[in-house]
């Protein structure tokens, strides 16, 4: 089944779900019963949230298009040390 959407000059734009092929270039309109023209729009290509499609998006483009730095980031301030270990037996280990 498709959804084709129709445009009311009175009551706006409606869908009817018919199966693919069999939209005519008019239909009478659901609410006021006059004739409908039928609007040609995009299709509903994807139903994720638009974070996820921008997400997504952003991921292809940095595959051919890496963003490019010119600095090192700045350090925020906290230090890397060894992981405190809780065997006994590596702490008679050498510290680096």
């Amino acid at each position: 089944m498709a959804t084709y959407q129709y445009r009311c000059a009175r009551d706006g734009v409606f869908e009817v779900r018919l199966p693919m092929g069999t939209a005519s270039p008019s239909s009478p309109c659901p609410v006021c019963g006059g004739e409908a023209a039928r609007n040609y729009c995009a299709p509903m290509l994807s139903l994720a949230p638009r974070e996820l499609v921008t997400a997504i998006d952003r991921t292809e483009k940095t595959r051919d298009e890496p963003a490019v730095v010119s600095a090192v980031p700045p350090d925020r301030g906290r230090s890397r040390g060894p992981a405190p270990t809780s065997n006994p037996a590596l702490r008679r280990l050498p510290r680096p």
